[in-house]
């Protein structure tokens, strides 16, 4: 198939999905909760503080954003020539080959199996706060037990197909970010009017400029940055099922990044004023509330009182609901990619049937939930500093597949980069500067993470985040190995996703 066939508009009913089922909002919405704003917000900013960046947090989220807006420009221009659900596999095969495609379809289960393992642990944990249950948050067994039953609900979710995903994805945002906000404006309204204690530090622009930032933990500050963005490219996993497949993904990606990084640089202005950058209390260093910055500071701001105990309540309402629809939303992509790579041949056509009434992937959506919540049990055994470790990890598997990306844009597209200013921009040069950046970050923080000293334990010498990383890709050669026995004809490059591609309907 030559580039000039790619101006045809595509055959995308192929795999038996519900085609046309999710407009332009629904799109912005579910790529939006993929990122989990609030969760991922609690999670990473204690650490990228304690990476050295100090009050520069919020210029290092405005930074991170380049490299991943990028990437968004990459996945727009990939999706209005081949909208396939399995994204980054189905792109990155046509370029650097099938090998490489299977395994930045891989990384990006991987990363997605992983993060639902940290994402059920908060969601089993903040389920059990929400109901005055606190020693039974502080429980493993009770934890992992509830965090279980929040995989398969919404697993079960997810199988009963997209439009009812959409729905519930749109009440669950909406919650999470009101009071996200709330929460900002309220931290900010104490540090203007002097009532938000001697730690507090009045916002300057300086914040938002990546000066004066040690080189030391910059790199690992960035890393933890792009993860907070992650999750966006699920709009693009549903693409074959959405109004327009050719452009409504790609708006719904741009739209989501923008209002996603005006989010986030502004909650992290309010958050490093409230609480400072200091070592102790409530100061954003200090190492006994970096997993979770938000739970900390929310009696903090919203004072002992029947307003403070509604406004603590309603934090913890935002954190849950963030992990259960950053959940459900990880599992939709996942299950999408597995179901696109056995259309194309890669691996066994089981993970190709699509449920004939709810027209969604039915044996790749259950097989995600079950290897979640296989990997979560796991991890939950083994020790909950592997479990925290895991979400670092995760930074590596990203930019990995995200930089492979960004490079396979501007050699898909050669032959009409020079065609004019708009195609040379945006499908070379900013998918190609974005995939350099992220893959020198890739080796740049592997390095960093396999310090012992890093992250929670280590393995035989080597910093656990460095190990589950490395572990994460290398798992999937053996697997590799087989399918290109199994699959011969697809790994010896023979077939080549093409339009359209037949599915499974049972």
């Amino acid at each position: 198939m030559t580039l000039q066939d790619l101006s045809a508009p595509p055959d995308v009913s192929g795999k038996g999905l519900r085609s046309g089922a999710v407009g332009l909002v629904s799109s912005v919405v579910i790529g939006m909760a993929s990122t989990a704003p609030a969760y991922s917000f609690a999670a990473t900013l204690g650490f990228i503080v304690l990476a050295g960046v100090g009050v520069k947090a919020p210029a290092v989220m405005l930074l991170a954003f380049v490299p991943m807006a990028c990437i968004a420009v990459a996945y727009r221009e990939f999706n209005r020539v081949e909208p396939d659900c399995g994204t980054s596999f189905t792109w990155i095969t046509r370029v650097f080959g099938p090998k490489l495609g299977w395994l930045s379809g891989w990384a990006a289960m991987a990363a997605q199996v992983l993060v639902m393992a940290s994402q059920a642990e908060v969601a089993g944990r903040y389920s059990l706060l929400l109901f005055g249950a606190d020693e039974l948050a502080s429980n493993r067994v009770a934890v992992t037990a509830v965090g279980v039953v929040w995989i398969v609900a919404l697993t079960y979710l997810c199988y009963r197909g997209i439009e009812l995903s959409a729905k519930v994805q749109f009440v669950l945002l909406v919650v999470e970010l009101v009071v996200l906000l709330g929460f900002a404006v309220a931290a900010l309204w104490q540090v203007a009017t002097g009532t938000a204690g001697p730690q507090a530090i009045r916002p300057e622009w300086d914040w938002l400029l990546p000066t004066d930032v040690p080189a030391g933990g910059f790199v690992s500050a960035l890393l933890l940055a792009v993860f907070v963005y992650w999750g966006w490219e699920s709009s693009a996993s549903i693409n074959e099922e959405s109004h327009d497949p050719q452009e409504t993904p790609g708006r719904a990606i741009l739209i989501s990044t923008v209002l996603l990084v005006t989010n986030y640089v502004f909650v992290t202005v309010a958050v490093v004023a409230y609480a400072g950058v200091g070592s102790t209390g409530i100061g954003l260093a200090n190492e006994a509330n970096a997993d979770d910055v938000l739970a900390g500071l929310g009696p903090e701001i919203f004072g002992t009182g029947a307003v403070g105990t509604i406004g603590a309540l309603l934090l913890v309402v935002s954190v849950l609901t963030s992990a259960a629809a950053t959940t459900q939303t990880t599992i939709l992509p996942a299950a999408r990619s597995s179901l696109s790579m056995a259309s194309h041949g890669a691996i066994p056509e089981v993970f190709a049937r699509v449920h004939p009434r709810f027209r969604s992937p039915s044996v790749s959506t259950w097989t995600v939930g079950g290897a979640s919540i296989a990997v979560y049990l796991m991890f939950s055994v083994v020790s909950t500093s592997v479990l925290g470790d895991s979400v670092d990890a995760v930074g590596l598997l990203i930019a990995f597949y995200y930089g492979l990306l960004g490079l396979a844009c501007p050699w898909f597209f050669r032959r009409t980069l020079f065609s004019g200013a708009r195609a040379f921009l945006l499908r070379g040069l900013v998918p190609g500067f974005g995939g350099v950046v992220l893959l020198a970050a890739f080796f740049l923080a592997l390095r960093e993470y396999s310090d012992p000293g890093y992250g929670m334990t280590s393995v035989a010498g080597i910093g656990t985040v460095a190990v589950i990383g490395v572990a994460g890709l290398l798992l999937g050669l053996p697997l590799l190995v087989w399918l290109h026995r199994r699959y011969p004809s697809f790994y010896r490059g023979e077939r080549l996703p093409r339009w359209p591609v037949p599915g499974k309907t049972s």
